[in-house]
């Protein structure tokens, strides 16, 4: 997948004509999976390329800092789960105050149409741009018309009897529904980044962890999870805890740390992804080494039953 950033970057010459969807895609959910299969539909029958067009920093970072929600993806992983969906390419527009104040009709001549060159451009139905966000897909629509391209927009998906939306799936990650985000995202929620030297009680008590440094900046409810642990193309199954650690730890330091089952290896230093598959149950302080020893034993057990049960 090609990445270009405005204003930085010309456009890419394979990009002249592309269909573009418009959005922050942040967590990549299955709403947003149906905006990025209309935009690679158009595509291959315009016979050009499907990109999508995001904004960094997330426009709430900028427009109103205190309340902006954490993101559910780094940059790094947003990339990755675009191309994984089929995107060829990926405009990243340098959002800020002064772009913020641009008209509507200034963002689409700027970018859709002297930068991009849009053939198509494709909207969530919530879609509005511009200064004040006065810009409403109706105007998009106009606009498109007198700029030479066409503007078409999707309805939202539903799951049950509610809209998929990014807001929803970070609060059931704050709440530990890794189960139910999981079922908006189309996947299993995942954190990522490095493997790094911790204290090593894991290891005394006969559960190895592995101790994870990440980017990521929403992390579910502390407590253990059956999570997926990938790396280099490869997964096991594992347990993880996020938490303090009440038992053997400070108390103050949020850690994320997981035991693989079944496997012993070397991960120090190494990239890895924790993907989170059900929640087993809170954190909380035992009476004593033995105590925390034995539940970490139950946690193991359950977690293997949930893996064999998943064929995992």
């Amino acid at each position: 997948m090609v990445i270009a950033h405005y204003p930085d970057d010309g456009r890419p010459a394979r990009w002249a004509g592309a269909v573009v969807a418009i959005g922050n895609f942040d967590g990549v959910h299955r709403g947003h999976l149906k905006l990025i299969e209309r935009i690679r539909e158009a595509a291959e029958q315009r016979g050009t390329v499907p990109v999508v067009l995001t904004f960094d920093p997330h426009p709430p970072r900028v427009l109103r800092p205190e309340k902006a929600p954490p993101l559910l993806m780094t940059p790094g992983q947003k990339a990755v789960t675009l191309e994984d969906a089929g995107v060829a390419g990926l405009a990243v527009v340098r959002f800020s105050t002064a772009m913020a104040a641009w008209e509507p009709e200034q963002f689409v001549r700027r970018v859709l149409v002297d930068w991009l060159r849009a053939s198509e451009v494709w909207v969530g139905a919530d879609f509005l741009f511009g200064r004040n966000r006065s810009g409403t897909f109706s105007l998009l629509r106009t606009l498109g018309q007198q700029w030479g391209f066409r503007a078409e927009k999707v309805d939202p998906v539903r799951y049950r009897d509610f809209i998929i939306s990014s807001t929803r799936i970070r609060r059931l990650l704050t709440e530990g529904r890794v189960d139910e985000a999981s079922a908006l995202l189309g996947r299993h929620y995942a954190v990522s980044g490095e493997v790094v030297h911790g204290q090593q009680r894991g290891r005394l008590l006969g559960f190895p962890t592995a101790n994870l440094s990440t980017a990521n900046e929403l992390l579910p409810m502390p407590g253990v999870y059956a999570t997926l642990v990938s790396v280099d193309g490869q997964s096991w199954p594992a347990v993880t805890n996020i938490g303090v650690r009440p038992t053997v730890g400070d108390g103050l330091a949020t850690t994320v740390e997981s035991h693989l089952l079944g496997a012993t290896l070397d991960l120090y230093g190494r990239t890895l992804s924790v993907a989170f598959v059900q929640r087993l149950r809170d954190e909380q302080r035992f009476a004593d080494l033995g105590a925390l020893t034995q539940q970490i034993t139950a946690d193991v057990a359950q977690a293997s039953r949930l893996f064999d049960k998943l064929s995992v």
